[in-house]
């Protein structure tokens, strides 16, 4: 029986490779001495066993959504975004501008306001990279990476000259209006930091979902990921597909931090190193394999993981970096995932023909059209 490469890549794979980094960890915590079946238990309890913690495994999921989303989209183009948490932070500080600088209009207003600006100023990031990408055929990991450090340095220059409470590191707190937090979520999940801010990430999902497998731009841009010059040779214009797919990129990383200003944190604060939304993001994606609804699944799982592993080290003497080893672990074989293809090519490699069966048999059931001229 032949399995087919879609079903390998989309769902063996991933979970192969979450069953190995569990593994892993499980070993890992046996030679430290720790117990891993309690220290499972303990992350999973931690994680589902109360609505807060399924509240808070929701909320750090949300963000993580739209980065993975970011990543998947310029991926597909061919382009390797490593820019993701450097375009999330650009985002998050233009919402929490917005929120504060226009703090008496409504909430119908105020949100989309902001959510509009974090995702323009996230465009607008991604695509210096995707514009020297495309024009001058400048390499976008060195690119992405020195833009990070851009917006780590620039934002935080930016929010001591003009947004800081007194002598502090923090802005002042966003309005009310502006908040994806509400009284009711937080009474509904034991006043957890859950916020509204799941269902754009959700729509997201499936809308890119659609655009990448209904629309003409989604052809374009997988058929310019996959061969640039074929794509030229057929009419397309790989120089815009790669804007537009940077663009995209871009504004769902700005969205992403835009969760974080708008829904967990409320302001914004001088930040000593790039938000972790970014490369888990890029995590998130790898191991859905770029898929849109696997990423949605994958969300939940490192947001399970995060929100659980805090749990281990307040149930046990385990330390809760274990956590960190676990996710790195399943990241890894994701990498690595030709060698679990070359076990599944090995476990389900089709029998050899019965000794006798006729050559010309053969040719004939596996090309037709082969078949004519051995008739002839």
């Amino acid at each position: 029986m032949r399995i087919k490469n879609t079903w390998i890549s989309g769902l063996a794979i991933p979970l192969t490779s979450i069953f190995l980094g569990l593994l892993l960890g499980a070993i890992i915590m046996l030679l430290s001495g720790f117990d891993p079946i309690a220290n499972y238990v303990n992350m999973f309890s931690g994680a589902l066993g109360t609505p807060n913690a399924i509240g808070e495994v929701l909320r750090s999921a949300t963000p993580l959504m739209l980065t993975a989303l970011g990543f998947a989209v310029a991926n597909y183009a061919g382009f390797f975004n490593i820019g993701l948490a450097g375009q999330a932070l650009v985002g998050w500080l233009a919402s929490v501008a917005f929120a504060n600088a226009f703090p008496h209009l409504p909430s119908i207003l105020i949100i989309p306001g902001a959510l509009i600006a974090a995702a323009l100023a996230g465009a607008f990031w991604s695509g210096i990279a995707g514009y020297f990408r495309a024009y001058f055929g400048a390499n976008e990991v060195i690119t992405t990476i020195m833009l990070n450090y851009i917006a780590l340095y620039a934002t935080n220059a930016i929010i001591k000259a003009y947004m800081t409470v007194g002598d502090g590191d923090y802005s002042k707190m966003i309005p009310k209006a502006a908040r994806l937090r509400t009284p009711f979520l937080e009474q509904l999940t034991q006043n957890s930091t859950f916020h509204y801010g799941i269902i754009l990430s959700v729509v997201a999902v499936f809308f890119i979902a659609w655009l990448l497998k209904r629309t003409t731009l989604g052809f374009e841009i997988r058929a310019v990921g996959m061969n640039e010059d074929a794509a030229l040779y057929a009419g397309m214009s790989p120089k815009r597909t790669i804007m537009a797919s940077m663009l995209i990129s871009g504004a769902l990383c700005g969205l992403g931090g835009a969760m974080e200003g708008l829904g967990n944190f409320q302001n914004i604060i001088v930040n000593t190193a790039l938000p972790s939304i970014g490369f888990d993001g890029m995590s998130v994606a790898l191991l859905a394999a770029g898929s849109p609804i696997g990423i949605l699944f994958a969300a939940l799982l490192f947001g399970t993981l995060s929100i659980g592993g805090l749990n281990i080290s307040i149930a046990s003497t385990t330390p809760p970096e274990i956590t960190s080893i676990v996710v790195a672990s399943i990241i890894f074989f994701v990498g690595a995932n030709y060698v679990i293809r070359y076990w599944f090519a090995k476990l389900h490699k089709p029998t050899k023909k019965q000794p006798g069966t006729p050559a010309k048999a053969e040719v004939t059931a596996q090309n037709p059209m082969e078949n004519k001229e051995v008739r002839s």
